[in-house]
Formats: structure tokens, C-alpha cells, sequence
């Protein structure tokens, strides 16, 4: 009748003891994969959130990097009074190829600096005028024609008697619009 009793106790309270190391152990384990888990996801996030901003600085020097010819290409048609030299040049470049000669007879400025006013003096044919006059217009620079005063000089007798050629003389005053600090 004792033998009911008899029950082996020490393997019992032995597995209970290893069962609760064992779901101990099995619990540190879950909550640390958790944390590795949730700190895994933030960092994932970061690297994403890192990538796009990476690649839109890509694209914005991309960008940059395109309208880089378009930018100088615009700042020829502005002047800075820095380059009011190369301006002057242009403009005393534009008379040969209208067959005319010219002459830059003044330069002033704007009491404001924002203008630049030009006078000058032109001769040759009335065509040759003309083309230099519209090559002006054309020019890169946004000019604006204050004044102009053509006049016909005498007809001068070219090596043949019979042929004479009408020499005209210009006196312009244009305003360099396009121009500042």
C-alpha cells in the first residue's frame, strides 16, 4: 500500500526544473529576436529613407548638371559691369561683317546702375547701315535704340567715273537693358 506512494519524486521535480530553465531560456531568446527584430526594421528604414536621398541628390545634380549650358548661355545676354569691355567688343565686332565702320564715342552709366548707354557713330552704305542696324537688334544683348540720326554724305566716284557710291553716316545712342551689378 506504500507503493502508491512511491511515486519517483527527484526525476519529477527535475524535469519541472529543466522545463522552466528551458522556458526561460526559450523566452530570453523570443524577446531578444523581438528587439533584433525591431531594430533590424529601423535600420532597414534608415537605409531606405538614406537611399532616396541619395538618389534625389542624384537626380538634382543631374538636373543641375543639364541646365549648366542652358545658365550660360542666358548669362551671355546679361552684362555685368565687369564686362562692359567684351560687350563694346561685341558690338564694334558686329560693323565689319556689315561691311560699315564704327566708332564708340561714349559710354555712361545709369545714375542706378541698372543701364548702360552707348553712342556711336557709323558710316557706309545706306544696306551696310541697315545690316548693322539689325545685326545690332539681333545681338545676344537686350538693347533698347534711344536715338538715330542716318544723313547722306556727297556721293563719292568710285574708280569708274560713271559709278557712284552714296555714302551715309549714323549717329545711334542705344541703352544696353540687359545689364547690372
Amino acid at each position: 500500500m506504500n507503493r502508491q506512494n512511491n511515486f519517483p519524486k527527484i526525476p519529477f521535480f527535475l524535469s519541472i526544473i529543466f522545463f522552466g530553465i528551458s522556458l526561460f531560456i526559450f523566452l530570453f531568446f523570443y524577446r531578444a529576436i523581438n528587439i533584433n527584430n525591431k531594430e533590424s526594421q529601423s535600420k532597414e528604414l534608415e537605409w531606405q529613407t538614406e537611399m532616396q536621398r541619395r538618389e534625389a541628390i542624384k537626380t538634382l545634380d543631374n538636373s543641375v548638371k543639364m541646365v549648366e549650358g542652358d545658365k550660360a548661355q542666358l548669362e551671355t545676354h546679361f552684362a555685368q559691369s565687369s564686362d562692359v569691355v567684351p560687350f563694346l567688343d561685341t558690338i564694334e565686332g558686329l560693323a565689319p561683317q556689315a561691311s560699315v565702320t564704327s566708332e564708340i564715342t561714349s559710354v555712361d552709366m545709369s545714375a542706378d546702375y541698372t543701364g548702360l548707354y552707348v553712342s556711336m557713330k557709323a558710316s557706309g552704305t545706306f544696306s551696310g547701315l541697315y545690316k548693322f542696324l539689325t545685326l545690332l537688334e539681333n545681338s545676344p544683348y537686350e538693347l533698347d535704340f534711344i536715338s538715330l540720326d542716318m544723313h547722306q554724305e556727297m556721293p563719292v566716284v568710285a574708280g569708274n567715273k560713271n559709278v557712284k557710291i552714296s555714302q551715309w553716316d549714323a549717329v545711334l545712342k542705344i541703352e544696353l537693358l540687359s545689364f547690372g551689378e
